[in-house]
């Protein structure tokens, strides 16, 4: 028998009405050359209200000054008696004059943490220098076009936290960050975590030998009592209740043992979604959709309301189209597409479809409104809405708004996508819907939250709802990850310390505050503290008993047993392999060609940034604290890395703060770092009252300084 209609569960959660935000202006003096009124970007008047007010996030997080450095770390200037000849682009090519050098920031020891003082101009090191056996390198000549930056690698597996030992890989690409703990943080492109799919109950069932063969897993249910899982072979399998025929069987017969899917045999899995009747949404990695389950409201997207035993391939209005990310609401369903459309259907009843009606909609059907000219490149579903990110950055939500959930400052259901005006001047990567609450990742590192507060989801220390976007506070660490599921009240977060935190309902109970866990992985805190116990994404699963070969070459790195070549830097030797240098990296390939030495002595960069950058060689990541990357991004540069230079710069943008803001702005330019310049320019205007206030502005190289009030002045930061 049917359940009561949705909305007659929702009209028991709470209805938010906060109040709205204002703009403020601040009065400031930039040190006496220029006086005017300020509008902080993006950032609302603190006050009271139940619209949550934003805060200068980084004010919060905002470090004690360090001693400053008279050299960046890891760039060893000894013997150095000439400067190189800088290259790259010059700021004055974006409003200053044209040909200007790049600029170094002669700052006094006060203004900034040790990471950031002058950067000494690189040298090419002196060629042919030979002590016995060991070798000097000469400086790198010019790149072919067939350089090979885009290096393979793999990701390095973790310890296991519990009895079965599998690793579960997070496919997608996640932000690098390295902060103000100066601890060293891995950044690579995709991450490695270890996790016990044992936790979740319904695996249970499943004997050791089956639990070994899983290589991707979705719990999920009404009561977390259904799952679906590949093997190493391919195969996918489920087992449970089979509420509705969501085991996609052709029956509805529940099983306690693993019955094979045949009917998506040969397919593999890329994504996978599910609602609450359930119904499912899978996206094969070849981009096509299959769907199945309950469809009383025509989620399932087949043009009927009939259930689907079967997994249906849905190809109305898609069938020309790769879908890349899939995402489920209670009763209806969202599709990404690899050029950034995005398609809905399902329940409609308040808009959460984005045609503008309240109709349901039978088939997929692009949501257009204000997305028409925009590249969505995330999307997610809460019970009844929906969000979606652009590449800008911007948040669109629309669907139903009785809590909030929407962050628009009202509780209207909003039928077409709408801007989250109150996010302007944030970024936002990442966003993750819980029942009826949102929760939104900035690029500094930035949890905000809004909707409704019954359990503390919102991690506020209340249980008010919010209608605004509210920051939440953890710590002083930055956020790497956030998760939610549209199933549960529950929240949950992961510091690029590696500290786990959780929030919202939790067996029963309601916790208002972050709280810490002593889990390694988001993933734990659903399966222990979520009701029902499901999990918020698939996981990907591979045993740690399997070396690939990357991870072999990983492990070989600094070898002594097997190096053919050793580095001499500081004192210390490092050890590598003259074959994987040659292959990995342009500049060892002509200076290593026909050369029998084993010894190279290195005295241009300091033991941790060579030895960092022989291992990125190995493994396609980095594993430095921001200061030290700093040294790094010097040696890709001079050592044109791209790719390199790329990982250096997402690791430094963890470590700003309005101290050093304006010395990683030099730096930026003097590296020819394009993105990270853009990203300390951006950080300097949201933050400006305060950066204009530290002695790195006061002290700021007068060139730069024209060109940087010339740029703010043309993207609107002061007002007259």
């Amino acid at each position: 028998m049917e359940g009561p209609p949705p909305e007659k569960r929702w009209q028991a959660e709470e209805r938010g009405c906060g109040k709205g935000c204002s703009w403020h202006h601040t009065r400031f003096i930039l040190l006496g050359r220029v006086s005017t009124d300020f509008q902080d970007l993006g950032e609302p008047n603190p006050g009271e209200g139940g619209g949550g007010p934003r805060r200068n996030s980084l004010e919060r997080r905002r470090q004690p000054q360090r001693e400053r450095l008279r050299l960046l770390p890891g760039v060893n200037t000894k013997g150095r008696g000439r400067l190189r000849e800088r290259r790259g682009r010059r700021w004055a090519a974006k409003g200053g004059e044209e040909g200007r050098g790049a600029v170094a920031s002669p700052l006094p020891s006060s203004a900034l943490p040790s990471f950031l003082s002058r950067a000494p101009e690189r040298i090419p090191p002196r060629p042919g220098r030979f002590r016995g056996r060991r070798q000097h390198l000469a400086a790198p000549g010019p790149r072919p076009s067939s350089n090979r930056d885009q290096g393979g690698g793999a990701d390095a597996a973790l310890a296991c936290a519990e009895g079965l030992p599998r690793t579960v890989r997070m496919e997608e690409e996640l932000p690098l960050f390295c902060g103000y703990s100066g601890k060293p943080v891995q950044a690579t492109l995709s991450s490695l975590k270890m996790l016990d799919v044992g936790k979740w109950p319904i695996f249970s069932l499943c004997s050791e030998e089956e639990l070994q063969l899983i290589r991707q897993a979705c719990v999920f249910g009404g009561a977390g009592n259904e799952v679906l899982y590949t093997t190493v072979n391919d195969e996918i399998f489920v087992l449970g209740t089979n509420c509705c025929g969501c085991l996609g069987l052709g029956d509805v017969q529940s099983t306690i043992e693993p019955r094979r899917l045949d009917s998506l045999s040969g397919k593999k899995i890329a994504c996978l979604s599910y609602g609450s009747g359930p119904h499912i949404v899978l996206a094969t990695t070849e981009g096509e959709v299959f769907t199945w389950g309950h469809n009383a409201y025509s989620q399932l997207g087949n043009g009927t309301t009939n259930h689907g035993l079967v997994p249906c391939h849905i190809s109305t209005n898609l069938s020309n189209k790769q879908v890349i990310e899939v995402a489920c609401g209670s009763y209806h369903s969202l599709v990404l597409t690899s050029d950034g459309e995005v398609f809905a259907w399902g329940y409609n009843n308040s808009g959460q479809v984005g045609s503008g009606s309240t109709v349901n909609q039978p088939t997929p059907r692009r949501v257009t409104g204000c997305l028409q000219n925009k590249v969505v490149v995330t999307i997610a579903c809460g019970q009844m809405c929906c969000m979606a990110v652009v590449d800008s950055g911007e948040v669109y939500v629309w669907g139903y708004n009785g809590n909030g959930q929407l962050g628009l400052g009202n509780s209207g259901n909003q039928p077409t996508p709408c801007r989250v005006a109150a996010l302007q001047g944030i970024r936002v990567q990442r966003v993750a819907c819980g029942y009826a609450h949102t929760l939104v990742l900035t690029d500094e590192g930035q949890v905000y939250a809004w909707g409704a507060n019954s359990y503390g989801q919102l991690g506020t220390g209340n249980k008010s709802n919010q209608s605004y976007p509210t920051p939440v506070t953890v710590e002083k660490d930055r956020i790497i990850e956030i998760a939610a599921c549209h199933s549960t009240h529950t929240s949950a977060a992961k510091t690029q310390g590696g500290h786990v935190y959780m929030w919202g309902q939790c067996r029963g109970q309601s916790v208002i505050l972050p709280h810490l866990t002593h889990f390694s992985c988001t993933d734990d805190v659903f399966a222990c503290f979520a009701t029902p116990a499901v999990t918020w994404r698939l996981l990907s699963v591979e045993p740690d008993d399997h070396l690939t070969v990357a991870e072999s070459l990983k492990r070989e790195f600094d070898n002594p047993d097997t190096a053919d070549l050793k580095f001499l830097v500081d004192g210390k030797y490092i050890y590598a392999h003259k074959v994987l240098l040659k292959i990995r990296c342009e500049h060892f390939r002509s200076s290593l060609e026909d050369n029998e030495d084993d010894i190279v002595e290195m005295s241009e960069f300091s033991y941790p940034v060579y030895r960092a950058f022989l291992e990125y060689l190995y493994t396609d990541s980095i594993s430095l604290s921001p200061e030290e990357a700093v040294g790094l991004l010097d040696l890709a540069t001079f050592y044109r890395e791209n790719r390199l230079k790329k990982l250096c710069q997402q690791t430094i943008k963890q470590g700003i703060c309005e101290e050093n803001a304006i010395a990683l702005l030099s730096a930026a330019v003097k590296y020819d770092a394009q993105d990270l310049e853009e990203f300390c320019f951006r950080f300097c205007i949201n933050h400006l009252t305060v950066v204009t206030q530290t002695s790195g502005f006061a002290e700021m190289d007068h060139d730069l300084l024209k060109n940087f009030i010339s740029k703010a002045s043309r993207v609107g930061a002061f007002k007259n």
